[in-house]
């Protein structure tokens, strides 16, 4: 990547993670011809969608030697497990993520919780087996609830919370038996169920040096008050009001800067994205997983809420300058309503008209695509999490009002929409 020109970017993924970042690099004065593979609705509206898959590596590869792309902005984990920028820096190509060994961060549970446990990273106690006899056993002798995970990918359904033995048996059997995540199951971890406020504290690192982005708060569950399946995430917002400063500077101190130190120990040099979930116990904030990219939808309150310069910040994590370089947001909040097709996280429907997408919400507002498809001229819905709806507030309760007056039968809408109705109530309460 080269400064005093436009520069060309490649962003990949499809999701409204990519559209948010797409958006955020089009503001940026370097900025010059934007791509997204493979991209959506969305980001076809400010950049040039590329039709190849995020797996695809080697033919991404092959698309940004043709077309001479600047830099490269990898969204999901899927290519960065898969070793796209070992490929690419072999080929001399900027790319910001962390290498396919450093991505074991999140492609490996077991990985992950044994460098933690190792390097005294806080994080809950647990057991780790790859025998389901044994892990059986281990149910019989627990007291719950306990948390069962598979050690693998599995788009963020591969954890259960159980109540009581037979939950946790039904999940074990699902995970190493049944194989419904084929062989993210062949190893498991069984762990003490931690209890407080889940937090997403989001970084951009060099491998020695980090930027802090705001702490923000997913919302996993698909009902309100966290009730019904694990999701990807229905919504978000930023900041978190009760992570105060000196709670920021405890997770960097004692988490942040040990797992960097960590991975450098064990031979892994990481750069790019890491984004700790984090939950805050009595006993002060714990690691429950790490991910080796942003969040969705963490990234797009954070991107509503980020003042400086995106490109600037990726430039200076190549030229390894982020301990000199500082990192600004509005004073605000910011809030993303996630809007989901109906029966989502299970089957849904596919195709149904979106309306209100032509409204003008203000400069406030923003739409960003995630499951949506361009079918006879119109938008349609072609995916589980279909729009993210983020909006900017002077304050929280003002970002949540703002975005929520943009979803429904005045705003946004389409047959068998679903969402929840109460992001951002948690900061609320607090």
């Amino acid at each position: 990547m080269r400064n005093k020109r436009k520069v060309s970017i490649l962003v990949i993924g499809s999701g409204g993670r990519e559209h948010a970042l797409v958006w955020k690099i089009a503001q940026s004065k370097n900025a010059g011809e934007i791509y997204c593979a493979p991209g959506n609705t969305g980001t076809s509206l400010v950049a040039k969608n590329v039709p190849i898959e995020p797996i695809k590596i080697k033919k991404l590869l092959s698309f940004v030697k043709e077309n001479k792309i600047d830099l490269t902005v990898v969204g999901p984990e899927a290519p960065l497990v898969a070793g796209i920028v070992d490929l690419f820096k072999r080929n001399h190509l900027a790319i910001i993520g962390p290498s396919k060994n450093a991505s074991q961060i999140e492609s490996s549970k077991v990985f992950a919780k044994r460098l933690m446990l190792k390097y005294g990273i806080p994080t809950a106690r647990c057991r780790i087996f790859n025998d389901f006899t044994k892990a059986k056993e281990h149910l019989e002798k627990k007291t719950y609830p306990i948390v069962v995970k598979a050690d693998g990918l599995c788009t963020g359904k591969g954890v259960a919370v159980c109540n009581n033995q037979k939950e946790a048996q039904i999940f074990l059997k699902q995970l190493m038996v049944d194989k419904i995540f084929d062989g993210s199951g062949n190893k498991v971890i069984i762990e003490e169920c931690l209890f407080g406020q889940e937090v997403s504290f989001t970084v951009l690192t060099d491998g020695r040096h980090h930027l802090s982005f705001l702490p923000s708060q997913d919302h996993k569950r698909v009902f309100d008050n966290d009730q019904g399946s694990n999701t990807g995430g229905m919504g978000a917002y930023a900041p978190v009001p009760f992570v105060n400063k000196a709670m920021i500077r405890t997770i960097e101190e004692k988490i942040v800067v040990p797992i960097l130190k960590a991975l450098s120990k064990e031979g892994c040099h990481y750069q790019g994205i890491l984004y700790p979930g984090l939950i805050l116990t009595d006993n002060g904030p714990k690691v429950l997983e790490f991910n080796c990219r942003f969040g969705d939808p963490e990234t797009q309150p954070l991107m509503m809420l980020l003042k400086t310069d995106l490109l600037e910040l990726f430039q200076a994590l190549l030229d390894k300058k982020l301990h000199k370089t500082r990192i600004k947001f509005k004073e605000g909040s910011a809030c993303c309503v996630v809007v989901a097709s109906g029966g989502y996280p299970g089957h849904y429907e596919k195709g149904e008209k979106i309306y209100g997408l032509e409204k003008n919400y203000g400069s406030n507002v923003a739409i960003f695509h995630a499951g949506t498809a361009r079918t006879d001229g119109r938008i349609v819905t072609h995916g589980g999490r279909v729009l993210g709806v983020t909006a900017f507030g002077k304050n929280i309760n003002q970002a949540i009002k703002n975005a929520y007056a943009a979803v429904g039968i005045q705003g946004i809408n389409f047959k068998g929409m679903q969402y929840r109705q109460d992001i951002g109530q948690k900061a609320l309460r607090k």
